[in-house]
């Protein structure tokens, strides 16, 4: 029989195992070597739902652990099952079991592992000759009962300052500071954690799972957390956790007095008396010395250009574009500014519409971005939510005098932005839906404002399906020359050699990328490279680096420029320098004024951009001012931050800009501030690819345009939620979601072929030219 249950009786197995098999130390597995008759023991830390290959193959796959080696450095490995094993074992396994396979096969891994796990892998199976045994308690085969079987270890647990690299431990720690999990690069879900114990020691930890329950369920700074072995790994000079095959985790609240209840998802976990002692000590000791933010900001308390946590209940929710989702919230008070509403159509809209209604102004439009939708989309309305880190923005429309308040999850996970679940029994959940309870709703409660809203934020949807229905039958692209060229069929253009021009009647399939904001790149028209637009944080942390050297004060009030010194009131003390630079020996109004700023942050300089014509980020040497990294901007002026070419620039010291100054009436051009800081100036770019098709064929053009096509900047785009709109607008004309292919409407534009070749091979492309969207499009 392949798969045996074997009963434990008073600690030993009741059927011995044959007398010809010998017992393999995971650490001493091997590819190519013959393991008929060997065998390997291991408690069962991890197990994987039952599946079937393409070929209809039943496969099984769990994690075991050498419970005799917790400490090596390889203390477990994954064991995929195959065929009718697979099908027996995943009815009986249960985590906490002792499991044995025999006569195995052993696959070596292409990659090296980041954890415990051996970096090979056992195939088990009837074919190979394989036989597997699992000890049980007798007379018990369901899951609460087969847990039991171990008895319940007594765990040493490693205060954070005796860490060794390379160990696998159990330790304790309060959160100093954590980001709720996220989506990795692959499929797994993250989780990044820093804690601290009364050795003021630090350790911070990187937590994979590809199951979002089996991460710590973390709230707070001041949590406290148990992790079961973790990996210890060192890294410049700091150690670093790292799950493990087999970890597990609880988590406590940090208040002191608060009850001592465990946040789990597992069914079976140790907890002993003395641990209670531990939590406790760990609750005095960091109540008076971890600084644990205050209760989360209402939204009664919001000001503009604040980044704050609210705790919240979820009443609507809505897919805006690929790269954004809508959360409407509210927590029971009202914010003092008039707040955005997200334009959604009312079918896409999620939520009790009654209710929503009744809220009006109480509920307030949550925009998160990028790597927050996927769990965005999967929360349930009514949910209580902690978002962390939402940034507060006062804005205005072109077309509007008044501003409002904007609120905004941005993408990434800096400064721990992110979104928890908040169960029911959480004290915070109960104080809020306690106070949410006495807040008393009427249908009269801004019935004018809210019904305007309703209709401004659904639109008309006959006005919306007329307009399609016209794009339909009209071209939605303008030409802009060459009107002497007759329309070309693709199948013509693709059997025909490059380069040529050709005109194009044809309609858009498909385009990428998807999530627009993506297609923004910048362009070096020396090196022909592109590269991505650097994010907010990037910059952030360069100012925040360049901070560190503090102003030369040698360097100030030149003859070409005034300088004014201050230092901070904040904890860490920062000196702060600008430099005014001066026309004819005279300060200029701030409109006209270009000045350098040494030791700002990243909101310190751009509520400057606003005030002043130019801001270039600077810092000190000897000698001389210099610009910062060519990773940050050289330049901000307005909304637009501009970059230089790593690869073609040739720094010049900042005294050039004395060249301008001098002139007759300084423009600060930013190509003249370029040439003559010697910077090879990065354009803003559009780079799409459309699919084009008609009735021969179809062939896929690329777009690269600066403002042209779309009549927007490409510059400009990504500080502008309203152009935002616009391009999203733009291209749902020209590729309407969801509209069979007869549907789309007719793009009529000019397309140039031309050939790229490398070692290999000659390919012909395509690319869009001439072309503008037609101005009654949007």
């Amino acid at each position: 029989m392949p798969v045996q249950l074997l009963k434990i009786i008073e600690g030993q197995s009741e059927t011995p195992l044959p007398s010809h098999l010998q017992k393999e130390d995971l650490k001493h597995l091997q590819e190519g070597c013959d393991y008929t008759n060997k065998y390997i023991q291991g408690i069962v830390t991890l197990s994987y739902p039952l599946t079937k290959l393409r070929d209809g193959t039943d496969y099984f796959k769990i994690v075991v652990q050498d419970s005799d080696n917790l400490c090596s450095q390889i203390n477990s490995i994954n064991v995929f099952i195959y065929g009718k094993m697979a099908e027996d074992c995943a009815k009986v396994i249960r985590h906490g079991e002792t499991f044995i396979a025999a006569g195995f096969k052993v696959i070596k891994l292409p990659t090296e592992r980041e954890d415990a796990r051996h970096d090979c892998h056992l195939e088990v199976s009837e074919e190979a000759g394989s036989t597997i045994y699992i000890y049980t308690k007798p007379g018990t085969t369901a899951a609460s009962e087969t847990a039991s079987v171990s008895v319940a270890p007594k765990y040493v647990y490693t205060p954070l300052n005796h860490l060794k690299d390379g160990t696998v431990v159990n330790l304790y720690g309060v959160v100093k500071f954590f980001k709720p999990p996220y989506i990795s690069k692959g499929t797994d879900y993250c989780s990044i954690v820093t804690l601290v114990d009364q050795s003021n020691v630090k350790l911070t930890c990187s937590l994979f799972s590809g199951n979002l329950d089996f991460l710590p369920k973390i709230y707070k700074v001041g949590d406290i957390v148990r992790f079961h072995r973790i990996k210890i790994r060192e890294y410049n000079g700091q150690m670093q956790g790292i799950t493990s095959g087999g970890f597990a985790s609880l988590t406590f609240d940090g208040t002191v007095g608060a009850p001592v209840v465990p946040r789990t998802s597992s069914r079976v976990y140790t907890f002993m008396d003395e641990e209670q002692k531990t939590i406790e000590e760990l609750r005095v000791w960091a109540a008076s010395n971890i600084s644990i933010s205050g209760p989360a900001t209402k939204l009664s308390g919001v000001q503009p250009m604040l980044f704050f946590d609210l705790t919240c209940q979820l009443v609507g929710k809505a897919k805006v574009d690929g790269s954004s989702f809508l959360l409407k919230v509210w927590d029971g008070t009202e914010c003092p500014y008039p707040t955005w509403k997200v334009p959604v159509e009312a079918k896409d809209l999620e939520g009790e519409k009654v209710l929503l209604h009744q809220l009006g102004n109480l509920a307030v439009d949550i925009l998160v971005y990028d790597n927050h939708v996927q769990l965005a989309e999967s929360l349930k309305i009514g949910s209580f939510l902690r978002i962390y880190s939402i940034h507060a923005k006062e804005a205005s429309a072109d077309n509007e005098d008044v501003s409002h308040m904007e609120f905004h999850l941005h993408g990434g996970t800096c400064y721990g932005r992110g979104i928890g679940v908040l169960p029911e029994s959480n004290p915070d959940v109960k104080e809020l839906k306690e106070f949410l309870e006495s807040v008393t709703l009427t249908d009269s409660q801004n019935m004018e404002s809210c019904s305007m809203d309703i209709d401004s934020t659904f639109g008309n949807v006959t006005d919306l399906e007329l307009h399609l229905q016209r794009c339909q039958q009209l071209s939605v692209t303008v030409l802009t020359d060459h009107q002497d060229l007759s329309n070309t069929e693709l199948k013509t253009i693709t059997n025909s050699s490059a380069p040529q021009q050709y005109r194009i009647r044809a309609k858009l399939r498909t385009y990428k990328p998807q999530k627009l904001h993506q297609s923004v790149k910048l362009h070096c028209s020396k090196c022909n490279s592109l590269q991505e637009v650097p994010d907010r944080d990037d910059f952030d942390f360069i100012l925040h680096g360049s901070a560190g050297t503090a102003p030369n004060p040698e360097l100030h009030n030149t003859s070409w420029y005034e300088s004014v010194t201050w230092t901070t009131q904040e904890q860490k003390q920062r000196e702060i320098a600008i430099h005014f630079v001066k026309h004819d020996e005279m300060l200029q109004h701030p409109e006209d004024t270009l000045i350098m700023v040494e030791g700002g942050t990243l909101k310190e300089i751009w509520k400057l951009t606003k005030r002043f014509k130019c801001v270039i980020p600077v810092r000190s040497t000897e000698d001389d001012l210099e610009l910062l990294d060519l990773s940050a901007p050289f330049l901000l002026k307005g909304n637009v931050k501009y970059y230089g070419c790593k690869q073609c620039s040739t720094p010049k010291p900042v005294k050039n800009l004395s060249s301008i100054a001098a002139e007759q009436r300084p423009s600060w051009e930013p190509t003249e501030i370029a040439q003559v800081l010697g910077i090879e100036l990065l354009q803003y770019v559009f780079i799409m690819k459309f699919t084009l098709v008609d009735e021969t064929g179809s062939l896929n053009a690329y777009l690269f345009d600066y403002e042209k096509f779309f009549q927007i900047p490409a510059s400009e785009i990504l500080t502008s939620n309203f152009l935002q709109q616009k391009m999203q607008m733009t291209m749902n004309a020209l590729c309407p979601p969801g509209r069979k292919l007869g549907d789309l409407p007719w793009l009529e534009c000019f397309i140039k072929s031309y050939n790229v070749r490398d070692a290999m091979k000659n390919q012909v492309c395509y690319q869009i030219f001439d072309t503008t969207v037609a101005e009654d499009v949007v």
